[in-house]
């Protein structure tokens, strides 16, 4: 465990702090001809090798630092301005793997899939309902009091109504799993302060209920989740 530690705070200094921003421009405009895609890759090579501080270790950082220069040779290849975030994601997820994979195979560990005991399945199924389902689910029930469009600019960011949904159910999720429920009433209180001023000035009261309803949906969804997953953890031996 130790080793992945070492490993990710080695990557975490490699990509983000001891990487300028020219070094990422010049990356992005020369690609693989960049001088700093190769420093970079050697870079995470180094520091690799120095955090685990065992001679043993070096042909391991040695492949790490390659398939590291590897994944961003491809991001840089492929990503687009319009897929750039995308690529970012899908960079750092495939970094992390490789940092387990090189973990792994240096002290000859194994997943053992068996210590995904019932506890985990309930906890994950619990956690995946809170997100998209359960945002589909909401916009079905409230679609037949969707309130007529006013023909007026939206200001606002697209899908983040969605996403504030998902990370409320979550919060909310989380507060009753660690026994916090006054933290619940403190984040209700606090999506309330911050939509009673676009509910003032939108002077609808359709649109008022309209929210009102989806916001009492999502937390009310939330707690009975969270109220069923917790029951589960505890009847789950």
């Amino acid at each position: 465990m130790i080793i992945f530690v070492k490993l990710l705070l080695a990557h975490l200094l490699g990509d983000f702090l001891l990487q300028p921003t020219s070094w990422v421009l010049d990356k992005e405009n020369k690609k693989h001809r960049s001088k700093y895609l190769y420093i970079h890759t050697v870079l995470h090579g180094i520091l690799a090798w120095l955090f685990v501080g065992e001679i043993a270790f070096g042909w391991f950082a040695l492949a790490l630092a390659l398939a590291h220069g590897f994944i961003d040779f491809l991001k840089l290849k492929f990503q687009k301005k319009k897929t750039k975030r995308n690529w970012f994601v899908a960079d750092q997820i495939l970094h992390l793997i490789t940092i387990v994979i090189i973990a792994s195979l240096y002290k000859n560990l194994s997943i053992d899939f068996t210590s995904f005991n019932n506890q985990f399945w309930i906890l994950i199924t619990g956690i995946l309902f809170l997100t998209k389902p359960t945002s589909i689910i909401i916009k079905n029930i409230i679609s037949i009091w969707t309130p007529e469009s006013n023909n007026k600019k939206d200001n606002s960011l697209e899908n983040a109504g969605n996403y504030i949904g998902i990370f409320e159910r979550l919060f909310v999720f989380c507060f009753i799993l660690t026994g916090h429920f006054e933290a619940i009433g403190f984040l209700l209180a606090a999506k309330s302060i911050f939509r009673f001023g676009d509910l003032k000035e939108a002077k609808d009261r359709k649109l008022t209920e309209y929210v009102l309803i989806g916001t009492l949906l999502s937390f009310g969804i939330a707690l009975l989740t969270g109220l069923l997953v917790q029951f589960g953890l505890l009847h789950s031996f």
